[in-house]
């Protein structure tokens, strides 16, 4: 018989890839949703659903009665709570895996490392908060969650993703930057494009949490983001090699910016500071990462065909448009 696989969520970005990614290794899978998305797995051979609110301990136990999961993969666990019902209803299990996100860490260390820079704090309002403000803070104590049950003999593990990229990505940050290439000759960066704010490519986050389910040690947590990062600048690069066009970065300094009005965390996936991870921990496990440009590439052509174009994540064009004129000087 295969190995069975439970993954809370599994029908949207990261649940959808790391379904396919057990499908892979021949795990037997049942994904458990509230049912509000549409599910890609349907008809799938060896798929199958449950409906059921994951904050809801009865309907958690019902599902690994149903399932019986030798691995248990949580990719949608926002609130510390949750974390500690899944641990302990899932107790019994090979492995449970908590999505994490490098959002825990509270210290711009370069690079951040498990077990050395400092998560953030997480005060009682934050743990039940639903804010962006509240979201690395609440990460954080989910990760500490993992680290206690693993002292009372779960083997509980947490994987912390950086900003995850990739097909199906419904935030569609990347995808901002994907319409711009494929759409305009010329494309406006904040300063010189080289900002790096380390990402992770969403089909290698589905290998790191089926590595970490079958390898990793209880109470630990691994960083997973690209081997090999790289600029915004090179991204766009990527990006227009991917989908075979040409495209014309347009550098600006805080004049350009300021004389639209804009600033330069308006674009996604700038950051003032860089914001790194250390991976060798997860590398350790045996894991590799997708070379940046088949993952860019890959992505990119993915977003053009489901019509993602992100322009809500950004300046509008026009505005662009304004920034690259001054940037000119025209």
């Amino acid at each position: 018989m295969p190995p069975t696989a439970l993954v809370v969520g599994g029908t949207r970005f990261v649940g959808r890839h790391t379904v396919e990614e057990l499908l892979d290794h021949d795990y037997c899978v049942t994904t458990f949703t509230r049912g509000e998305s549409d599910n890609p797995f349907a008809d799938r051979d060896g798929v199958r659903s449950l409906h059921g609110d994951r904050t809801d301990r009865d309907a958690l136990e019902d599902a690994r009665d149903r399932v019986d999961p030798a691995i248990v993969i949580d990719t949608c666990a926002y609130h510390p709570g949750d974390v500690a019902t899944a641990t302990e209803v899932f107790a019994d299990a090979d492995a449970y895996v908590y999505v994490s996100s490098g959002s825990a860490y509270d210290a711009p260390d370069v690079p951040m490392r498990e077990g050395e820079t400092a998560l953030h704090d997480c005060t009682a309002e934050q743990a039940t908060d639903d804010s962006t403000e509240s979201y690395g803070p609440r990460k954080a104590e989910g990760d500490r969650v993992v680290a206690r049950a693993a002292e009372d003999g779960v083997r509980a593990m947490a994987v912390r993703p950086m900003l995850v990229y990739g097909p199906h990505d419904y935030t569609e940050r990347f995808a901002y930057w994907t319409d711009r290439v494929a759409e305009y000759d010329a494309v406006a960066v904040p300063f010189d494009g080289d900002s790096l704010l380390h990402r992770s490519y969403v089909e290698d986050v589905a290998s790191a949490l089926r590595i970490v389910a079958e390898r990793g040690e209880a109470g630990e947590a691994y960083n997973v983001a690209d081997r090999n990062t790289f600029s915004l600048s090179r991204s766009l690069e990527l990006v227009a090699e991917g989908l075979d066009t040409e495209v014309e970065i347009v550098e600006t300094g805080p004049a350009d910016l300021d004389s639209a009005g804009v600033e330069p965390t308006e674009f996604p996936l700038y950051t003032p500071q860089p914001a790194l991870a250390a991976t060798g921990k997860l590398a350790a496990l045996g894991w590799e990462s997708t070379d940046p440009a088949e993952a860019v590439a890959t992505t990119a052509r993915a977003h053009r065909e489901a019509g993602r174009d992100g322009v809500e994540n950004g300046p509008d064009r026009q505005t662009e448009e304004a920034i690259i004129e001054a940037a000119r000087g025209e």
